[in-house]
């Protein structure tokens, strides 16, 4: 009710048309963070550990053939993900299991979700395992610090770090909000890509060369394609390194940082599957704390990455980049037999199934060597230290030599 009188106090237009404005500023900037978080996701995910462990690829397949199937492996995934929106319009979906559920049905649908869980919840384990790894290096240069206290130990690491961190920020509804923590990683990589030249340019003409660094293949060749994305290079640097100290903090940082994402994507996988896709609080606690309890229990139980990596690869990357988007595509396409897609769907589809079943049997039958804690031999040279540049060149030679002797007599 008005008093008599008054007329209706009517707002002045232009003070409507900024609050419309501000509203309309805040849901453009709410839209432009998802976004970067995305953005920053996505390049954590993709870059944020992948990048530091190719150098294990190339010395799995010869670093030549190496080089060769990197970019190989970059195309094939690119042509990938053409054939899998090609397919998603073909059928008129919009996400992989819906495409795969559209074209193979409900089989099709439940390979690919066990594929699709087991790929990042392998990744969790080897990220668990390198953070071990390294950090547990990290804490032995404190001084006064005993290389032997239990407390500096990879598992009771791997543990404190998956309490701490890794297991809360998991924990989170919203992937968009582990953009800013994304970010860090990403810088994070950068310093270690630096750290890495560095000791690229003041390392490289003191480290001896093996006699097979330039050879052009090895037999280990397939066993690469599918561990083009994880490794352990801070592994190949001596203890004693304080600025390869800080570069294994930094990658141990990183590792926790891009773990939360892979186990969003294992949750995201259950709750589609059993849950309609949608979980409750409780069900959301429970079932992260269950996937993080399993993944930390079997990183316990294993101290050696290069098995991991490689039956991950072969197993369920090789599935995922190589067989299932071709079939898709050929099952759904009406394109002629010589179409340039389906003759490359044609191609990518049988070596996807050699990849996977003889890399499958190289890694069970002849597994690599894991040197897990051990240290390079150019590292044990008495009173010898790589990053004191004033130690001549000849008499770092004549050392290793000594060295090289004693070691094949």
């Amino acid at each position: 009710m008005g008093y008599p009188g008054r007329r209706p106090v009517i707002p002045p237009q232009s003070h409507q048309d900024d609050r419309e404005t501000l509203v309309s500023e805040h849901k453009h900037k709410g839209k432009t963070c998802r976004q970067s978080a995305a953005v920053f996701n996505v390049v954590n995910s993709i870059i944020g550990s992948g990048i530091i462990g190719l150098p294990y690829s190339m010395k799995q397949a010869g670093f030549p053939l190496g080089i060769l199937l990197l970019f190989w492996v970059s195309y094939v995934t690119d042509f990938s993900l053409i054939l899998l929106i090609k397919g998603a319009a073909l059928s008129g979906t919009d996400t992989y299991q819906s495409l795969v559920n559209r074209t193979f049905g409900f089989p099709g649908y439940l390979l690919l979700s066990v594929l699709q869980f087991l790929y990042p919840f392998i990744a969790m384990i080897s990220y668990n395992i390198i953070t071990g790894d390294t950090l547990s290096k990290v804490l032995q240069r404190i001084p006064g610090v005993d290389p032997e206290n239990l407390l500096i130990g990879r598992h009771f690491i791997i543990v404190l770090s998956t309490v701490v961190f890794t297991l809360p920020l998991s924990l989170y509804r919203d992937i968009a909000k582990l953009g800013k923590i994304s970010l860090i990683s990403t810088v994070l990589t950068t310093l270690i890509l630096g750290i890495v030249v560095a000791r690229v340019v003041s390392l490289g003409p003191h480290i001896p060369k093996t006699e097979d660094a330039w050879i052009f293949a090895k037999p280990n060749a397939i066993q690469a394609v599918g561990v083009m994305s994880f490794g352990d290079l801070f592994e190949n640097y001596c203890r004693n390194d304080d600025l390869v100290t800080f570069g294994r903090f930094c990658y141990g940082v990183t590792v926790i940082l891009t773990y939360p994402i892979e186990c969003f994507v294992t949750r995201e996988v259950i709750a589609n599957v059993f849950f309609g896709g949608s979980l409750s609080s409780v069900f959301h606690i429970v079932i992260t704390v269950v996937i993080i309890t399993v993944a930390t229990l079997v990183s316990l139980l294993i101290d050696c990455l290069g098995i991991v990596l490689e039956l991950n690869g072969v197993l369920c990357a090789a599935p995922l980049i190589f067989i299932v988007p071709s079939a898709c595509y050929l099952k759904l396409s009406e394109e002629p037999r010589t179409h340039s897609d389906k003759i490359m769907s044609c191609v990518m589809l049988p070596i996807g199934a050699v990849v996977m079943a003889v890399g499958f049997v190289m890694a069970v039958t002849s597994p690599q060597d894991c040197s897990h804690g051990q240290e390079m031999f150019y590292c044990s040279l008495d009173n010898f230290s790589l990053t004191n540049i004033s130690i001549s060149r000849f008499q770092l030679t004549t050392q290793l030599s000594i060295l090289n002797i004693s070691i094949f007599q």
